[in-house]
């Protein structure tokens, strides 16, 4: 376990204050749709929660919108309203909303206020939580990392820097969400600002700041804490995210019915952390530092009642029924290669010493996000390669196309050896952004790729060539020369390759399991599903079928180590857990080349 189950109590009040609820409890009429008159939003009545003057109980469940693809939101809505739960908390991603510093995205699956508006057109109430910082496991907490391209920004903090991009933020965000609130007709209820800011507090001044700039969001604001108000367990789990490398977590059903139970009995409103977790998709996994680093898998399937592609677990019906002998409920819904050689297609930045990917020129201003950046330089001798822990988070180290080794947060030296009498050789990092902390104090620090010198015999090297390679839709589905090869067996990575999956009408959800294969990410049609690493526990990826085209569908696997030999398209997912798994089909795929070919423009220093 990599963090204690979360029972977070917001709101507090005494033993003897615990009031005991009816066997049955009747909220059929506090929905968004009967209650016209709005005039009295949620409000605290002595040990109680009370909405539009009736009493409340707020039983809650998160969804992220932008893990689940926006044709699923509706599916997901419904299950939630069957299950038994009245309100859906949701969080907001500064970084996917302004990828681009003065670049806003609020369409396709970034809709929030869709997802809100359907959620209120299906019943459910909402709680927000706007950010800025967010957690939720993501990179950086939610937080955009061109942030970091000051290098002395302080996050969530008052410094300037932070709260001048901030300010602009909401400027965009706050009018959207403000037709939406509970007193103009929306489904909004509450709000969360900011996310457990206790175990951050780097600045007394910065909670009220946050508090003065949602002013316009009219209210209640759940994080303040006050004696004798009714509990709220905002966030409740008794699991946690999954990390490369570590074992599997799982939902303890009993435990977690048995706390219900006693929930319901003394009355407590709570969020059910997460109702249905959804996908990592593409690089937007974050990072937890607890003595140790643990990058977040792609799936965050996270203990949810529904599974990662919206299917039931048995969780979900045994909460359906309870819930439904306490409240009623509604009827469940039916449900390259020549690697580096593609450099030439990249535009690369020449730098005396290193640059971090936030660094970097790239994205108008805005820096590196996500993904992987190579950083290549001529050395004239061989000897110890030292990191001194500047690798951030994970270098595969190449000479002369030759692959050394790894250099990551545990392993910080390598031994570099000639094996020809040339005068200059080429030295390749290639730098794996594997996710930035999602909490934690040590946020600020959270920069990616080479964060300083790298050593060579105790000589810092110089004269770098850096190139972002952060794997966009746009590089994916580019036209390259035709130099794919057919594969018959194994290939060392890194590397490319292509395979086609062909469909029938009405494309349905999969999943794809890639044994034999190392480390690497998968794209379908240029869509990036995510990361996969052998080292589990996750073994499959989560390929939603709208994303699926009816006929020929293209999918691209970039690979760091080793190739398998096909892919797998299967029923079921593979998390850790033993499942009964059906085998679908089988594609084999063509690799784009393999690295060893690549002559740069320039063969000295």
């Amino acid at each position: 376990m990599l963090r204690a189950p979360e029972k977070k109590v917001f709101l507090i009040c005494p033993d003897f204050m615990y009031l005991l609820c009816p066997h049955r409890i009747n909220q059929t009429h506090l929905l968004p749709s009967y209650l016209t008159n709005r005039r009295l939003g949620l409000q605290v009545q002595g040990s109680n929660f009370t909405l539009g003057g009736f009493p409340f109980l707020i039983i809650a469940g998160t969804i992220h919108y932008f893990r689940v693809p926006k044709e699923y939101w509706r599916d997901r809505l419904l299950k939630m309203k069957a299950g038994g739960f009245n309100t859906l908390i949701t969080h907001v991603p500064w970084n996917l909303h302004e990828p681009k510093i003065g670049q806003f995205r609020f369409t396709g699956n970034l809709d929030v206020m869709a997802f809100i508006t359907m959620a209120s057109q299906l019943g459910l109430w909402v709680i927000l939580c706007p950010g800025p910082y967010i957690g939720s496991d993501l990179d950086l907490g939610g937080l955009p990392s061109w942030l970091l391209r000051d290098p002395n920004m302080k996050l969530r903090t008052t410094y300037k820097g932070f709260t001048k991009a901030v300010n602009v933020y909401f400027d965009h965000l706050i009018p959207r969400i403000l037709p939406l609130q509970y007193n103009r007709g929306g489904p909004i209820i509450a709000m969360q600002v900011e996310n457990e800011y206790g175990s951050y507090y780097l600045d007394k001044k910065y909670m009220p700041y946050v508090k003065k700039v949602s002013v316009p969001l009219n209210f209640l604001c759940i994080y303040i804490p006050i004696f004798f108000y009714p509990i709220m367990m905002t966030v409740y789990t008794v699991t946690s995210f999954d990390s490369w490398g570590v074992a599997h977590h799982s939902l303890d059903g009993p435990v977690l019915l048995k706390d219900v139970r006693e929930m319901f009995k003394r009355r407590f409103s709570f969020n059910f952390y997460m109702f249905h977790g959804g996908t990592n998709f593409g690089f937007m996994g974050g990072a937890q530092h607890l003595n140790v680093y643990y990058p977040v898998v792609t799936s965050y399937e996270y203990g949810a009642l529904l599974r990662e592609n919206g299917d039931y677990t048995p969780e979900y019906t045994t909460f359906q029924e309870f819930f439904r002998s306490v409240i009623g409920t509604q009827q469940q819904p039916q449900s390259e290669c020549l690697f580096f050689s593609l450099l030439s297609f990249s535009q690369p930045t020449k730098s005396v010493k290193p640059l971090t990917m936030e660094q970097l020129s790239v994205n108008e201003g805005s820096g590196q996000s996500y993904g992987y950046t190579l950083y290549e330089t001529f050395i004239s001798t061989d000897g110890i390669l030292t990191s001194k822990g500047h690798v951030q988070d994970r270098g595969q180290v190449f000479l002369d196309d030759k692959h050394v080794g790894i250099l990551d947060h545990s392993q910080d030296q390598l031994i570099l050896q000639k094996h020809d009498h040339k005068e200059y050789h080429i030295l390749r990092i290639l730098v794996e952004n594997q996710g930035r902390l999602a909490s934690g104090k040590n946020m600020n620090q959270e920069r990616k790729g080479l964060t300083g010198d790298i050593y060579l015999n105790n000589s810092p090297l110089r004269k770098f060539t850096i190139y972002s390679l952060e794997m966009k839709s746009i590089f994916m589905t580019r036209k390259l020369p035709n130099i794919w090869k057919p594969i018959t067996e194994k290939v060392k990575g890194p590397a490319f390759f292509l395979g086609y999956l062909k469909v029938a009408d009405n494309p349905k959800d999969t999943f794809i399991q890639l044994e034999g294969w190392k480390k690497g990410v998968v794209f379908i049609n240029g869509q990036n599903l995510g990361r996969y690493w052998s080292i589990g526990p996750q073994g499959t990826l989560y390929l939603p079928g709208p994303w699926l085209h009816p006929g020929t569908n293209e999918i691209i696997l970039f690979e760091e180590l080793e190739s398998g030999i096909d892919v797998q398209f299967k029923m079921n997912p593979i998390l850790g857990i033993d499942l009964f798994i059906f085998v679908v089909f089988r594609i084999k795929p063509r690799a784009l080349c393999m690295p060893g070919k690549h002559s740069p423009t320039e063969l000295h220093p």
